[in-house]
């Protein structure tokens, strides 16, 4: 027997499905509204970043050296990295841009931050199916555990959405933190083997690039590329000969996620007098 309280839920649960579809579509429209080439920026843009990357370190400082397709191998890091910078970056406007709506219509407001990662998530999959182009071009053979990306992609969705929902909540107080977020995502570029192998860093410091793989983004990236491109590239479960060590990156998205989203719940009731 259906009861009133499950009718109430199954409607706010249908309602806030049509709403994230329709900010999800609003984003995206509005993303490259009044722009020549539209939503062929979304494509562009890795593409000409990977062509300006590719020349400077594959070509002239020789970074890739012997690692199998490294031209695919840096433009699938370059595409995840530009998907996590999108993501992240929405996510932390998401609240404020939406301030209008948040006085106007009351519901729950990570609908908001979930919309703005999902429009990214999109851009993103026609990124990788220029990545696969570019595989078979590149004659990069295909192997059954590649079908194991779509979880790495996941994780990298869970993570994105729980730093957009810290990042956003606390934009709503401190609007500096768009500009610190700006330069730590600059830094973590480097700091993320995205143009360079790790094995580089091993011969260097082992210990470095250890610290290094402990990095989520790092780890996601690793496991894509060794996944999808090459077995050569050095994963968590390479680098660390203690077999723990390799999960401390999910523990890492573990406790970003929890402590996201109580700062989040925490902070919702208030995102309508502040925006």
């Amino acid at each position: 027997m259906i009861t009133d309280n499950m009718k109430i839920s199954n409607i706010f649960s249908r309602r806030n499905r049509i709403l994230l579809r329709e900010l999800v579509i609003t984003d995206f429209k509005l993303r490259y509204q009044g722009s020549v080439l539209g939503f062929a920026w979304s494509l562009l843009k890795p593409l000409f970043l990977f062509a300006i990357l590719f020349t400077v370190f594959g070509m002239l400082l020789k970074i890739g050296g012997t690692l199998p397709h490294y031209p695919v191998y840096l433009l699938l890091g370059i595409v995840l990295w530009t998907y996590f910078n999108e993501a992240t970056s929405q996510g932390l406007s998401a609240i404020v841009d939406r301030g209008d709506l948040i006085r106007k219509i009351n519901f729950p407001k990570y609908i908001i931050v979930i919309s703005s990662t999902l429009s990214a998530l999109i851009n993103l999959c026609f990124n990788l199916v220029i990545v696969l182009f570019f595989m078979w071009i590149n004659g990069v053979d295909v192997h059954w555990y590649a079908l194991l990306l779509p979880f790495v992609i996941l994780e990298l969705y869970i993570f994105s959405l729980a730093l957009a929902f810290f990042l956003s909540a606390f934009y709503v107080k401190f609007r500096d933190i768009s500009h610190l977020w700006e330069v730590l995502l600059q830094g973590a570029f480097y700091a993320t083997p995205i143009l360079y192998p790790v094995s580089i860093v091993i011969d260097i410091n082992e210990f470095a690039a250890k610290v290094l793989m402990l990095n989520p983004a790092a780890q996601i990236i690793q496991d894509a590329r060794y996944l999808l491109i090459t077995p050569e590239t050095t994963t968590t479960s390479i680098i660390f000969k203690d077999f723990w060590y390799m999960y401390i990156p999910f523990v890492i998205v573990g406790l970003v996620i929890i402590g996201a989203s109580i700062y989040f719940k925490r902070n919702s009731g208030k995102f309508a007098e502040n925006v």
